[in-house]
């Protein structure tokens, strides 16, 4: 886990550490020093830690004006014990709501596991966002770890989505197929 970094390609248009909006604004990283773990399994320094322990992000692009952000995670996302969905929400998506972005994008490849706990916070985020005609997709979610979250029903709250070259897009176009997508399956 220690070599998977946060996907960098876009980071000549943002830079969440530099946007003054963002959650992450200010923070400096190491290249070197490995700190944080997930488990007994250290991983890299660019990721953001966010209040799990389990769990930990990278924003890869906030675009205000298009009103829409791209999320990459990696970990374990337990809501049974460490309550993630409620860290995640509070701590990152509403302050970006706060800012006027509704539609998140979540790159979910390098969730290992899903735990679920219960709804609650999948609601209270679906009703903020759909008020706001928003959304939110994960994205290339694992096999196993997509099991689990439609196991606990979740999926109803949060899109699944599987794009396996989402890299070679730019920000926008990732943006624009998504959303698009997502208003052609609302529309039948």
């Amino acid at each position: 886990m220690q070599n998977i970094e946060p996907f960098y390609n876009w980071r000549h248009i943002y830079i969440s550490e530099e946007d003054r909006l963002s959650p992450f604004f200010g923070r400096t990283y190491s290249e070197f020093e490995f700190s944080q773990t997930v488990y007994n399994y250290y991983i890299h320094p660019q990721w953001d830690e966010f209040g799990s322990r389990t769990l930990y992000l990278k924003v890869l692009i906030a675009d205000y004006e298009e009103k829409y952000a791209v999320i990459e995670l990696i970990g374990e996302w337990n809501d049974a014990i460490e309550n993630d969905i409620m860290e995640l929400k509070r701590e990152v998506l509403e302050k970006f709501m706060g800012e006027g972005i509704f539609k998140f994008i979540l790159i979910g490849e390098n969730v290992l596991n899903y735990h679920s706990d219960g709804p609650d916070y999948y609601e209270e985020l679906y009703e903020e966002v759909t008020e706001e005609n928003g959304w939110v997709v994960c994205l290339n979610m694992p096999e196993q770890t997509q099991y689990d979250f439609k196991k606990a029903r979740l999926n109803r709250y949060v899109e699944l989505m599987e794009l396996l070259n989402w890299r070679t897009y730019k920000p926008f176009h990732l943006f624009k197929k998504i959303d698009n997508e997502i208003s052609a399956r609302l529309s039948l």
